[in-house]
């Protein structure tokens, strides 16, 4: 027994340690979670020290599930119900000043990693997802009401999405482009992006200021493919369930080193601007046959962002096989998985069209539920029933 005591204390947990092989594979670990409770508990703190999280990332189901809860929004409700404001502002008050406690807790990490890390997201209304301008207006709003150089404003990669991103990245704000289901639209993304850098290179503005990322969705990919293969029921169809998503993800990744290795994107490169990195989102496993970390795992390579539900990363932590660069040289492998898909008849571009349209009416309906929730609880403030 004595033997055993004797450990080393320096020696990080072996928790801690996979998520530091993670972080050392050149993969940003972000938590996709954020509640006023988690903020004042100390536990986005802890988590940061502790589990190597650097980065944060909220959507309206995220703020749907944390107000709707209730804890810790009292006092600014009533504060809220008092002044009268609409239902609309009480929202964005409530949600811009999570998000800006939550800059505040990271600004270190941000500090340290010169502006790559420490980053919270917030996203535009998800009833915006159609309208560039209105997105372009909203955009600005957020970024001024958070008022923090760590915060990226969340917009959806919609076609009316795409100018929003060159326009809010030529005026300066750091975009972290959500809803990525296709190739193509990933790469579209990314050219927004270079665009919006260059714009904002037009306007005098520094582009070492301006920081993005794109977030692939993953899991969702299988979801929708696997159950169509299932409906195929060939003992093909079966064999290649679970392998879209990484297939998808991991040739996004491909498309990823082509463009920032582009003339285009090396001049503005040599003016100060920085790659838009792939974030890994959706990372929760949704089929419990699969293993719980496949998507951290298995997407593994250096200069990607992983926003992890806090259930994946403690699952990460106990069990995860962080096994090097999962990514890298899969491309050719990854295309025929992805064409074997399609010669069964599933449509690939059908799939990833009907994702898109899902997710965004997924995050319309959450953000009508919260301020359904939320006009509720501002007229029982009014009434003095609580």
């Amino acid at each position: 027994m004595t033997h055993m005591t004797s450990a080393a204390p320096a020696a990080p947990a072996p928790a801690a340690a996979r998520l530091k092989a993670l972080s050392d594979e050149g993969v940003s670990i972000w938590l996709d979670d954020l509640s006023r409770t988690r903020i004042e508990s100390g536990n986005l703190a802890e988590l940061i020290e502790k589990s190597h999280v650097v980065g944060v990332t909220t959507n309206p189901s995220i703020f749907q599930a944390a107000i709707g809860a209730g804890a810790g929004y009292e006092e600014q409700l009533a504060d809220l119900a008092v002044r009268r404001v609409t239902v609309e502002e009480a929202v964005r008050m409530m949600t811009t000043a999570d998000v800006r406690a939550a800059a505040d807790v990271l600004r270190p990490v941000y500090d340290t990693t010169g502006g790559r890390d420490g980053r919270v997201s917030i996203e535009v209304d998800p009833r915006l997802a159609h309208d560039t301008a209105a997105t372009i207006a909203e955009a600005k709003q957020l970024a001024w009401l958070v008022d923090r150089p760590n915060v990226m404003i969340k917009i959806p990669a919609t076609e009316a999405g795409l100018p929003a991103i060159t326009e809010v990245i030529g005026l300066g704000i750091s975009v972290n482009v959500t809803l990525i289901f296709s190739l193509e639209r990933y790469k579209a993304v990314m050219d927004a992006y270079l665009a919006g850098l260059e714009k904002a290179h037009e306007r005098g503005i520094d582009l070492a200021g301006i920081h993005s990322v794109a977030s692939f969705f993953v899991s969702r990919v299988d979801s929708e493919i696997d159950k169509r293969l299932e409906k195929v029921g060939t003992d093909e169809a079966v064999s290649l369930k679970g392998k879209a998503a990484l297939a998808n993800a991991r040739l996004a990744y491909e498309a990823y080193e082509q463009v920032f290795a582009s003339d285009r994107a090396a001049r503005l490169e040599a003016a100060g601007a920085h790659k838009q990195r792939p974030l890994w989102a959706s990372t929760g496993v949704k089929d419990p046959a699969y293993k719980d970390t496949l998507y951290v795992d298995e997407l593994a390579a250096p200069g990607t962002v992983n926003t992890m539900p806090e259930a994946t990363l403690k699952a990460t932590a106990d069990h995860g096989d962080i096994h090097g660069d999962a990514v890298t040289g899969t491309y050719d492998a990854s295309r025929a998985e992805l064409a074997a898909v399609e010669k069964l008849g599933i449509s690939y571009d059908e799939v990833v069209q009907q994702l898109e349209d899902e997710a965004v009416a997924k995050f319309e309906a959450a953000w009508t539920d919260l301020l359904g929730t939320v006009a509720t609880r501002l007229r029982d403030k009014e009434a003095g029933t609580k």
